[in-house]
């Protein structure tokens, strides 16, 4: 498995990171032996990086992946385990609150206090905020950092779907280097080509990460709006450069990412074991520049 420095620190992470948010399913009990069969498989191939969220399956993806570390004593040392806080569901903490992001003290420092019950840990290695709360105060924010990292409770911090305005306005007040940035990347969304995302990453020596990564090829992403007519033509492309490569469509659609210069972390969220080794073997196509430019005049009908 490939192995990317993360920032600024001594952290060494997989290639491709497993993402948790399916771990548990509908909470079955065979979902759940899905989830941890998932686990298992993901760590066999290499992958040592999991990423969580304290929403995801409202905290049962990381108590089920407390399970697992129980049931492997002596692994967690070798693992990366990040999770994110900031989105709260709606009648969050009573009936009638709204739907919203939250990026108070008081719910981060409640968050990571509920991220470590779960997860059966004294310190996550790191913490990213989740989503851009309109209401933040950059100097709030410093001061959790402070707090959580001197109580030894978080060892990094990062952001996710942050733009880079926004990110600049809290590194510049943050105690320590924002070291990850999560966004929404794959070929149907491509706006961190173009929106500073990726250019600050590399400017910053901050790691980016892509959640939804198969977006366009395993389902649609969530920030498409190709319409039919190139979504045909780019599923065309993909389906040329599978053949080409002998890899499946996915294959080639982490390919795509994985050639980007900024050394982008794709987060595969598979509960199939074939399907996780299925995306490592993408590490090892050549992918050629020119055909990352013929998928990406597929999706846009030119190269902008």
């Amino acid at each position: 498995m490939e192995m990317r420095k993360i920032g600024p620190t001594a952290l060494r992470s997989s290639r491709l990171v497993h993402g948790c948010m399916r771990l548990v399913g509908d909470g079955s009990a065979a979902a759940r032996a899905r989830g941890l069969a998932a686990l298992e498989a993901a760590v066999e191939v290499g992958i040592n990086h999991f990423d969580h969220a304290d929403i995801y399956g409202r905290g049962a993806s990381e108590a089920l992946f407390c399970e697992f570390l129980a049931a492997h004593p002596g692994l967690r040392g070798d693992l990366i385990i990040t999770s994110k806080c900031g989105v709260r569901r709606a009648d969050d903490p009573q009936a009638g609150a709204p739907a919203r992001y939250d990026l108070s003290a008081a719910h981060m420092e409640s968050a990571v206090e509920g991220i470590l019950t779960r997860l059966g840990l004294e310190q996550i290695d790191i913490l990213l905020l989740h989503r851009p709360d309109y209401l933040m105060d950059p100097d709030e924010i410093a001061g959790v950092f402070a707090r959580l990292h001197g109580a030894g409770k978080v060892a990094h911090f990062g952001v996710s779907n942050l733009s880079p305005s926004q990110l600049e306005m809290i590194r510049q007040v943050s105690p320590f280097p924002l070291v990850m940035h999560q966004v929404e990347f794959n070929l149907h969304r491509v706006a961190p080509l173009t929106d500073g995302v990726l250019d600050q990453c590399r400017r910053r020596g901050i790691t980016p990460q892509a959640w939804c990564p198969l977006g366009a090829v395993a389902y649609p992403a969530w920030g498409s709006t190709l319409s039919p007519a190139q979504t045909e033509r780019l599923r065309g492309e993909l389906e040329r450069q599978a053949g080409v490569y002998g890899s499946p469509p996915a294959g080639i659609a982490l390919a795509w990412i994985l050639r980007h210069p900024a050394g982008v972390l794709p987060v595969i969220g598979s509960m199939s074991p074939a399907h996780i080794r299925d995306a490592v073997a993408a590490l090892d196509l050549a992918y050629t520049r020119e055909d990352w430019y013929r998928l990406l005049e597929a999706r846009q009908g030119k190269v902008p």
